[in-house]
């Protein structure tokens, strides 16, 4: 039997589906007239794994909570459609978005996991080695902070400190952030793996004033959200300190550009 195009991948926080997806995409050799699809839904306010691939992959069609419309009708036309079900969706939710047509569902579980919902729902399981077969990840908290530049070196003491356990007991968290040079970096932290070091998306240097574009943060486990939520906040730079360090970037880049 010939595979679906839609492929749906499920599984707890961390467990790799972005990263599955992000595997497929890159072979994905794509033309003018290629159709691919991805959509996450009830992502609201806080898409970062959409922003993700869609700055890594230009010829990708991101949708977004809310557009559930759009997207199922263009899966007839797709080449191919991803579809990542965060951990805190029941997976029936699927039925409701392609109200019975045929798709490939996988799911990546811990190793040493028992049977659950996903292994019953799965035609695929993919089993990963170095996530938590129990997880404990009740809460989950959202910050979108598009509009926010940070000051970098402050973002990685975060980062540092989140994988370090200093705000409890942190086992994912994922983030985009503007920088004050006018980048935009990406930052993944699961509890167990091997930290890796921030990504700067392929997005243009956003020098004039406040970016507009998304950057948000994503966090799950059991935490101090409010020292957590302060500690940001911390990070983010004033109206005058933003003109002063997109100043001296711009000054720096055109010397740059002269010699």
């Amino acid at each position: 039997m010939e595979q679906s195009k839609i492929t749906v991948i499920a599984g707890t926080s961390g467990s790799g589906k972005t990263t599955w997806i992000h595997q497929k995409l890159n072979k994905i050799n794509p033309n003018s007239t290629s159709c691919v699809l991805y959509f996450s839904p009830e992502v609201g306010s806080t898409p970062i794994d959409a922003e993700r691939l869609a700055a890594e992959f230009p010829f990708l069609k991101v949708f977004y909570s809310g557009q559930e419309a759009e997207f199922t009708q263009l899966l007839e036309s797709a080449d191919a459609a991803f579809i990542e079900l965060g951990f805190y969706l029941n997976i029936a939710v699927i039925e409701q978005i392609l109200n019975n047509q045929n798709y490939h569902k996988i799911a990546i579980v811990a190793s040493q996991s028992q049977e659950s919902e996903y292994h019953t729902w799965a035609s695929e399981i993919i089993e990963n080695v170095g996530i938590n077969a129990n997880p404990t990840e009740k809460q989950l908290l959202r910050i979108q902070t598009t509009g926010e530049v940070v000051d970098e070196n402050s973002i990685y003491e975060v980062w540092y400190e989140i994988s370090q356990g200093a705000y409890g007991n942190i086992t994912r968290a994922k983030g985009i952030f503007d920088v004050a040079d006018g980048r935009s970096l990406y930052g993944d932290f699961v509890a167990g793996i091997q930290p890796t070091p921030f990504l700067e998306l392929d997005l243009p240097r956003h020098l004039e004033g406040r970016p507009q574009r998304f950057s948000g943060l994503e966090v799950v486990g059991r935490f101090d959200e409010t020292a957590l939520k302060q500690t940001l906040e911390n990070c983010c730079l004033s109206d005058a300190m933003v003109s002063h360090y997109q100043q001296q970037v711009k000054q720096d880049l055109m010397q740059g550009v002269e010699a």
